[in-house]
């Protein structure tokens, strides 16, 4: 996957994502990553990128004749995304739509946002990664991208770790416990010490189960229509 990122800081990538799998994954070559410093597009001495909103309001929106130029000028084509707060929620369903993909390109907006026309010129999705507000969508691009890539063929070194994780199948995880098999007088639970896989599956599935109706009630409501189908 070849991962483009249009930023005013292509200093902070990629950040963590240097590290653990994903930067032994991008060494071995499974995913790149470019930077595009949007001030290099500026059209004055200063660098500028910014103006105040029409209209009025707080802040300073991001111009589209600054942006555009340089989207027009680096961007290759394939999947192009704003991470945005009005922008549809990163699922893990989502994150593997995008795993999918071959050139994924990344807008990070910064101050009150980018000028609406740019979104509808260049046909760009927006997604969020929750329902709150960051400084700039750097942030949110990184942690997009983390899930992205963990589930690139090859950056796990076991596959099949991907498969009980939470949202895989609109349930969250299971508990884990690993040894001591007694800590502080806790134990691990002994349907885990049965050595009995199915019943141990059913257990796991039963946590499962009780945790996302508790923590999660929309989650576990989208699980029981699922299994109406």
């Amino acid at each position: 996957m070849k991962v483009k990122v249009f930023t005013i800081f292509p200093e902070i990538f990629p950040g963590f994502l240097q590290y653990s799998l994903t930067g032994r994954a991008q060494t071995e070559g499974i995913w790149s990553l470019e930077t595009v410093n949007i001030r290099d597009y500026a059209l004055d001495k200063h660098a500028s990128v910014d103006d105040t909103p029409c209209g009025g309001g707080a802040g300073m929106i991001m111009r589209a004749d600054v942006l555009g130029r340089a989207i027009n000028a680096e961007y290759g084509g394939g999947r192009i995304i704003y991470m945005s707060p009005r922008g549809k929620p990163l699922t893990q369903s989502k994150v593997r739509e995008l795993s999918k993909e071959d050139n994924l390109t990344i807008v990070c907006g910064r101050f009150e946002g980018i000028d609406e026309r740019v979104l509808e010129a260049f046909s760009i999705e927006e997604i969020s990664i929750g329902d709150y507000i960051l400084t700039g969508g750097e942030q949110a691009a990184l942690i997009m991208l983390d899930a992205v890539i963990r589930v690139l063929p090859g950056v796990l070194g076991n596959e099949a770790s991907l498969k009980d994780e939470s949202f895989e199948y609109l349930l969250l995880e299971h508990p884990q416990f690993t040894r001591p098999i007694e800590w502080e007088g806790r134990k691990v639970p002994d349907m885990l010490l049965s050595g009995h896989h199915q019943n141990i599956a059913a257990w796991q599935h039963d946590k499962a189960l009780e945790i996302t109706r508790e923590r999660r009630p929309d989650l576990y409501q989208k699980y029981l229509d699922s299994k109406k189908v």
